[in-house]
């Protein structure tokens, strides 16, 4: 079946929500039973983990040959980018939840449990305990494990920094490449702004190795050592899901998939990818530098 400009292309019903279901629940299952030392929760979460795979390989293959096949009109393709558009502004509220955690944490409940302001109170933790960012002085060394420093903005993170940025530049430069139906460019930007993710990735894991192995700065070290670790994770997951993406796209680019007129695809991965650098800029400051 064809779609005409007058017709919206409607599938027929397809089992991949129930696969979805599936995997979701399993690896989140294995999830909470890996966190609770309460059986084999990395294996169930494994297998999960499997499931989704299989599911986003087989659904995206689907939606990819009804694309090929020219079922979409361009009401379909407007309904993509309002699923996008919703999908990042979901994503925006996520981080900005982690940082207003951080903000709450920072400005206001340090403070009054410092003592300042008329609600103030130094003991209501500890007994003499003082309000100091980052925190790294804890009171029971058997309880928690206290860092010896905190994580500074040079070195790795203004290197992660610049190849993030970067990055951004060479998948615009891609972008330029399709435009112009230059399939060379497309390919050779996309190949690169790949290789700049893998990059840094492999960086972030090399840093979490030192911050736990040298600097002793664990999820258990505080609210410092959570926060920094639920936010720059969550951003690290973030690079590994834009990365993929970005390769599938490379695949479809070197198969020729995209012209200048038909590239949602492709668009979806950039918006994604700048996204992720965005809230990099802001990991940046606010949880390095500040």
């Amino acid at each position: 079946m064809t779609t005409t400009d007058n017709h919206y292309y409607i599938p027929e019903g397809s089992h991949w929500p129930i696969i979805a279901a599936i995997g979701i629940i399993t690896t989140l299952f294995g999830v909470v039973v890996a966190v609770n030392g309460a059986g084999p929760g990395g294996i169930i979460m494994s297998v999960g983990l499997v499931i989704l795979a299989y599911l986003f390989f087989g659904w995206f293959g689907d939606v990819i040959d009804e694309s090929m096949s020219g079922k979409y009109n361009e009401s379909v393709d407007a309904s993509f980018r309002q699923g996008m558009a919703w999908f990042i502004g979901s994503e925006v509220f996520f981080f900005a939840t982690f940082f207003g955690c951080l903000y709450y944490l920072r400005a206001i409940v340090g403070p009054w449990l410092g003592g300042e302001g008329h609600l103030g109170d130094t003991n209501m933790l500890w007994e003499g305990f003082t309000f100091a960012w980052p925190m790294i002085q804890l009171p029971d060394a058997s309880t928690y494990t206290t860092a010896k420093e905190a994580m500074g903005p040079m070195g790795i993170p203004l290197l992660n920094t610049i190849i993030l940025l970067s990055s951004g530049g060479t998948l615009t430069w891609a972008h330029w490449g399709l435009k112009k139906d230059n399939k060379t460019q497309l390919v050779l930007g996309l190949l690169i702004t790949v290789v700049l993710g893998v990059t840094f990735f492999g960086f972030q894991a090399y840093e979490y190795y030192h911050a736990y192995h040298a600097m002793d700065l664990t999820l258990n070290s505080g609210i410092y050592g959570s926060t920094f670790y639920m936010l720059t994770g969550f951003h690290g997951f973030h690079v590994i899901i834009g990365t993929i993406m970005l390769i599938v796209m490379t695949v479809r680019a070197i198969k020729g998939h995209f012209s200048h007129e038909h590239h949602f695809a492709f668009e979806a991965a950039a918006w994604y990818w700048h996204f992720v650098d965005v809230v990099w800029i802001g990991l940046f400051f606010f949880v390095y530098w500040l």
